[in-house]
């Protein structure tokens, strides 16, 4: 419960944070899809350092969020020298599940075509997600029946970072993950069919999962799941267990973009994990 507190307090501080964001950056946006929300945001940084390609999908309980708003992600990931693409994807409760991993399946094809006509070299691709995006990109990443079924060809993604994701339906999870499942599902739908740790097969993609034991929002132990589960098929898996003070479930998520690494050991490991591939 003190966590959950904390969680709740912590929103003013983050966008108060968020407001001060210079926008050094400025996307091109390109949709996908007739939908508002079927769209991609593309970052170039002033300087590339790296070929590897970061390809975000955000969080807000699969019911919010877009690009646009996770624009402070953007900036900081050039900041470092990547290439950037922040997917849009219909949100529940309107939309219901599959529309989502459909919409995420769609866009990555879409975003790596739109990359590949401007010359850019698409075989090092990183996917990364918090929350409700963290659960998204990893059914893209590890679900070869989604894969199959939405015409995702994964092969050139050489890493997978996932920040507070419930990747197991668990039933000790709080009420607030609860509710967010039951507007995302019809009632009586076969939730298993969008369960990561259900869905996982064995590939070569490494992964790093980022979680926080003072979430407030996601029990630690979907991480532990879902790494016991890749263990057991042989799939590479790193479960880091945020350091920061900052560790409630926004702040270690989202929120450590608004960060530099010097400031946030979960950001740093994001970047250097990348750099180490």
């Amino acid at each position: 419960m003190n966590d959950y507190l904390r969680e709740s307090l912590s929103y003013f501080g983050i966008f108060r944070k968020m407001s001060r964001i210079k926008k050094t950056y400025k996307p091109a946006e390109v949709s996908y899809g007739r939908d508002k929300e079927q769209y991609f945001l593309y970052y170039e940084p002033g300087k590339v350092v790296s070929d590897k390609i970061i390809i975000w999908v955000h969080g807000g309980g699969w019911n919010a969020g877009n690009p646009r708003f996770f624009d402070y992600v953007g900036q900081c990931v050039c900041d470092q020298g990547y290439r950037f693409v922040s997917l849009g994807y219909r949100l529940s409760p309107k939309y219901k599940y599959p529309c989502q991993i459909k919409d995420v399946c769609e866009a990555y094809r879409s975003a790596i075509s739109y990359l590949k006509d401007k010359g850019v070299d698409t075989s090092k691709v990183i996917m990364a997600g918090p929350s409700a995006g963290a659960h998204l990109t990893s059914i893209m990443c590890y679900s070869q029946k989604d894969q199959k079924e939405y015409g995702v060809d994964v092969s050139n993604i050489i890493g997978f970072i996932g920040s507070g994701g419930p990747y197991s339906f668990r039933e000790d999870q709080g009420l607030t993950i609860r509710l967010l499942l039951d507007q995302l599902f019809r009632k009586g739908d076969n939730r298993r069919n969008g369960e990561p740790v259900a869905l996982m097969a064995k590939n070569n993609i490494p992964m790093l999962l980022i979680q926080s034991k003072h979430d407030g929002l996601i029990e630690y132990s979907c991480a532990e799941d879902f790494a016991k589960k890749a263990k057991e098929l042989g799939n590479s898996c790193e479960l880091y267990s945020v350091e920061d003070k900052k560790n409630t479930h926004s702040w270690y998520t989202a929120g450590m973009f608004m960060e530099t690494r010097e400031e946030n050991k979960g950001l740093d490991k994001f970047f250097t994990w990348i750099e180490e591939l």
